[in-house]
C-alpha cells in the first residue's frame, strides 16, 4: 500500500499549486465536480478493457482509476487512510450483511 500512500501524498502536495505546473494541480483547480467526472470517465474506460479482455490495457486503465480516485478524494478532503479504515472496519463482514446494514441505515 505504500505506493498508494506515496501517490496520495503527492496529490495532496499539488493542491493549490499552479495549474500549469502539473496535471494533478490542473485537475484539482477545476473543482471536485470535474475530478469526479474524470474519475467516472476512467472507470468506464477500465470497464471497457475488462469486457474486451485486454489484460495490459485493463492494468493501465486500473492504474488511471486509482490515481483519479485519489484525486477525487483529495478534492473533497477525504484521506486515503479514512477509506482504508472503512475497509478495515468492513473486513470479515459478509458483503451481503454489510450491504444490508447500509440499506437499513
Amino acid at each position: 500500500m505504500s505506493i498508494l500512500h506515496d501517490l496520495a501524498a503527492t496529490i495532496a502536495s499539488r493542491k493549490g499549486a499552479d495549474p500549469d505546473s502539473s496535471w494533478t494541480a490542473n485537475l484539482l483547480s477545476k473543482g471536485p465536480e470535474k475530478c469526479a467526472e474524470k474519475f467516472g470517465e476512467e472507470a468506464v474506460e477500465a470497464i471497457i478493457e475488462a469486457v474486451k479482455g485486454d489484460r495490459d490495457r485493463l492494468t493501465s486503465e486500473a492504474a488511471d482509476v486509482l490515481y483519479h480516485l485519489l484525486v477525487m478524494l483529495a478534492a473533497r478532503d477525504v484521506a486515503l487512510d479514512d477509506v482504508l479504515a472503512e475497509l478495515t472496519r468492513r473486513q470479515g463482514t459478509s458483503g451481503i450483511a454489510e450491504k444490508a446494514a447500509r440499506d437499513r441505515g
